[in-house]
C-alpha cells in the first residue's frame, strides 16, 4: 500500500524555495531542506525522490506563481504597449522589492545549474521558449497596431526584450539604483519605437 502524504505539499514547497532561492541548489543541503520544511529526510526521499527532484518540483512551483501574477497584470494591458510595460515595470518592482538580494529563482538557476544537469537545463530551455513567445506574440500585435516600428521580426524583439530582462536581473546584483534601472528600461523600450 502507497504511504499517504500527510502535510501540506505547497507549504512544504514554499519553504524549500525559500531555501533554494537564498542559497542555491548546490549551498542546500538535504538538513537545510530537512530544517526548513519540518519533514525528516525519508519523507523528503519517499515525496519528492531527491534533491533535485525537490527543486525540480521546487521550481515549477515558482514558474507558476510568477507566470499567474504576470497574468493578472497582463490582462489588464490595453495594448501592446502596455503589456510590455508591465512586464518591465513588474520585473523593476520586484528587484526594488527584494531587500534580502535573493534575485529571481530561475535566472539565479540559469546561471548556476544550466551546465551542470540535463534535467535542469531542459526546464531552463522551456522556459525561456515560453517567455520568448510570449514576448513575441506582444510584439507582433504591437506591430500590427503600429505602435512598434518593423525594423526587426517580431522574433529577434523578443529575443532582444527576453536578454534585456534576464540582463536587467544581472545588472540589479550590483546596482540596485531605481534610476539607473528606469533608464536602462528606458533605452531598451526606445528600439521597439
Amino acid at each position: 500500500m502507497p504511504k499517504v502524504e500527510t502535510f501540506n505539499r505547497t507549504e512544504v514547497l514554499q519553504k524549500a524555495t525559500e531555501v533554494f532561492h537564498k542559497k542555491g541548489y548546490n549551498g542546500t543541503s538535504m538538513q537545510d531542506l530537512v530544517d526548513a520544511t519540518d519533514l525528516n529526510r525519508s519523507s523528503i526521499y519517499n515525496s519528492f525522490g531527491s534533491k533535485l527532484g525537490i527543486f525540480m518540483e521546487v521550481l515549477s512551483f515558482y514558474q507558476n506563481n510568477t507566470d499567474e501574477n504576470f497574468g493578472k497584470r497582463l490582462a489588464k494591458a490595453y495594448n501592446a504597449a502596455d503589456a510590455i510595460n508591465v512586464i518591465f515595470e513588474y520585473t523593476l518592482n520586484d528587484i526594488i522589492n527584494d531587500t534580502d538580494s535573493k534575485g529571481c529563482l530561475i535566472v539565479n538557476c540559469k546561471s548556476e545549474m544550466t551546465n551542470q544537469d540535463v534535467t535542469i537545463k531542459s526546464f531552463i530551455e522551456k522556459n525561456q521558449d515560453q517567455v520568448v513567445a510570449m514576448l513575441e506574440d506582444i510584439v507582433n500585435k504591437g506591430q500590427m497596431e503600429k505602435i512598434f516600428n518593423t525594423d526587426q521580426t517580431p522574433n529577434q524583439y523578443a529575443l532582444y526584450l527576453y536578454t534585456s530582462l534576464q540582463g536587467l536581473r544581472m545588472t540589479c546584483i550590483i546596482n540596485k539604483s531605481e534610476e539607473d534601472l528606469k533608464n536602462i528600461i528606458k533605452t531598451v523600450l526606445k528600439v521597439l519605437y
